[in-house]
């Protein structure tokens, strides 16, 4: 049928005006004017949804009541007769975007329309002002012995530099000879970049020698989860498909952390496209326990910081990527609010939720770090505004800790959490119990696997997601094409769900300062990823194992090691704070270290 439609869509705008002027006002009604053909549209008539031509595969009833179980509605024989007869004339019209003749590419820079803000429902942006004031304290004599510079924190080496005891070419060279070393246990490093680094170090002593001093980030070797851009050094996304992929571009976070004076050892390994902890090199390894994997997907800044092999790293979080490696190889992972540090030139998983952010072997390291690299671009449209308070002199005495009673008794809460919160008790922080509705905080992930498939729907429309190492049902190839066929509708109501979520956040830390959770308790870990709220993690305590820990279902055809008798790791619990508020957990974080009094322990073996 020829309908209205189509003649909109063929003939130009200014000719139907035309013609429809000339029609009414030129000629005027006429008795003898030929009968308009078949199908024309009468006039003034709107378009009507579900005329355009059939397209797309033949359906039948039968189709939809096999659809029907995978989005759990139930339809009668006479609405699957009646949704089979239509849906090639209505809906699968709306698929021509990718299906044609009509195609549209969408790059990599294309971000959606509708995008998450933090402050949805906050009552402030957080700080008023920008505040820096670091830890009072003297970085004491330079060690001789190269391991214990190397596994010195961010804000002792920064004093050793700033003073010339040390330089950033001997640092450098200590963390690439580590590297070497140690990195074939731990699988962390995809590219290394050691000219790139001693070039760059050579130019940060001379900078510092003339009296050019940058700041504490100056001459401090780092690396970078390797889905941030390094203009002409391999960015691989830790993916097979990628594994060539040359940048022409630095990330905004590589470009603020060069200016800060910092040195770029190496790209370090993320499970393929964020997830986990295997990438097409293999399994990135945990220090403390080498049977296991370091978890992900930020594997290679968790394993190489707490290894010492860089001084400090970048990695990035859509729901756990960093709280995970950072609890299994005991270092410190900041994950920033959302929207604090722009994520231009990084990897699209989640639009709504990637967030990028430190892993290093002390809390005020993260906070150095942070400075650096904090601030909106507009290339990232989620970035926004915001200040940076943080005082390490402060005290946190009067601060109200929130925390869950029940969570702190049932798993995956420890001795190690209760402790922490003692401490917090001991040091003058008031706890206050807190509690969230019974929700299905778990269908919020309708938003990221919806999100992510679309990020990478050239990958699997190009079957290209079958060249991935891991194709178990729970890596992405299947998650991907199963992620297709989720309701659109669903999605919208996740959203709206979300939106109440954030509303319910709001509300708890209205009532605290900061909550004290176990860094691993599901709950907190999905729906503070979803809010945007900003989580440390820090090394307090230790465990006992008596089983290798894995990112991965259970597959009995490939056991996990199990120990006897147990091995002895690291354990840490997560702050979460205030939106923008990084700086007040940054504090709090110090103090806790402090009193715990075990993050300088190094993994034995390195």
């Amino acid at each position: 049928m020829y309908t209205r439609r189509h003649f909109l869509a063929e003939t130009p705008l200014g000719l139907v005006a035309v013609l429809a002027c000339h029609s009414a006002v030129s000629e005027g009604p006429s008795p003898t004017a030929p009968a308009a053909p078949p199908g024309t549209p009468t006039p003034g008539a709107p378009p009507a949804f579900g005329t355009a031509p059939e397209v797309g595969p033949e359906v039948t009833p039968a189709t939809f009541e096999q659809a029907e179980r995978l989005v759990q509605v139930t339809m009668t024989p006479a609405e699957r007769e009646q949704a089979a007869g239509s849906w090639r004339r209505s809906l699968a019209p709306l698929m021509e975007r990718r299906t044609g003749p009509r195609k549209v590419e969408l790059p990599d820079t294309v971000t959606p329309a509708t995008r998450w803000n933090p402050l949805l429902v906050a009552p402030d942006a957080g700080p008023a002002r920008d505040r820096f004031v670091r830890s009072p304290g003297d970085a004491g004599p330079l060690p001789s012995d190269d391991a214990a510079i190397a596994f010195a924190p961010v804000s002792r080496l920064s004093r050793w530099i700033e003073s010339r005891a040390l330089t950033s070419e001997r640092l450098t060279r200590i963390y690439l000879d580590r590297i070497e070393r140690f990195d074939g246990r731990l699988r962390s490093v995809i590219t290394l970049t050691r000219d790139h680094a001693l070039e760059q170090a050579r130019r940060a002593d001379a900078e510092i020698a003339a009296g050019r001093y940058r700041g504490p980030l100056h001459g401090i070797p780092f690396g970078v989860k390797d889905l941030l851009d390094t203009e002409g050094i391999r960015t691989t996304w830790g993916a097979e498909p990628f594994r060539d992929r040359v940048p022409k571009a630095d990330a905004v976070v590589v470009r603020r952390l060069y200016d800060a004076g910092a040195v770029l050892l190496a790209k370090l390994s993320l499970g393929a496209l964020a997830l986990n902890d295997i990438w097409f090199g293999g399994q990135t390894m945990n220090p403390w326990l080498l049977e296991e994997g370091a978890s992900g997907s930020s594997a290679g800044p968790g394993a190489a910081t707490a290894a010492a092999l860089v001084a400090f790293s970048i990695g990035s979080e859509t729901g756990g990527s960093i709280v995970a490696p950072a609890m299994r190889c005991g270092v410190t992972g900041l994950r920033p609010t959302f929207g604090r540090v722009a994520r231009t030139g990084a990897m699209t998983l989640c639009w709504s939720l990637d967030k990028l952010g430190p892993l290093t072997r002390g809390v005020e390291d993260v906070l150095l770090v942070l400075q650096a690299i904090t601030g909106p671009d507009a290339g990232d449209p989620s970035s926004l505004p915001s200040h940076l308070d943080y005082d390490g002199s402060a005290p946190v005495a009067g601060l109200r800790v929130g925390y869950f009673p029940r969570w702190m008794q049932e798993p995956p809460a420890t001795e190690v959490d209760r402790a922490a919160l003692e401490t917090l008790r001991g040091l003058g922080l008031r706890p206050v119990e807190v509690s969230l509705p019974d929700w299905p905080y778990g269908n919020l992930q309708h938003v990221l696997f919806a999100e992510a498939a679309a990020s990478f729907e050239e990958l699997t429309l190009s079957n290209q997601d079958d060249e991935l190492k891991m194709q178990v049902a729970d890596a992405w190839p299947n998650l991907f094409r199963m992620s297709r066929f989720l309701s659109a509708v669903d999605f919208v109501q996740a959203d709206r769900l979300r939106h109440r979520v954030a509303a319910e956040m709001a509300r708890v830390m209205g009532e605290v300062d900061l909550l004290l959770v176990p860094s691993l308790r599901d709950e907190m870990l999905t729906l503070s990823n979803f809010t945007g709220h900003p989580s440390l993690t820090l090394r307090t305590g230790f465990v006992e194992v008596t089983k290798a820990r894995s990112d991965w279902a259970p597959d009995p055809k490939h056991p996990l090691p199990t120990f006897s008798p147990p091995r002895r790791v690291p354990h840490g619990v997560t702050l979460i704070g205030r939106l923008f508020d990084d700086g007040t957990i940054g504090r709090v974080g110090v103090a806790l270290e402090r009193a715990a009094g075990v993050a300088a322990e190094p993994p034995p073996g390195f």
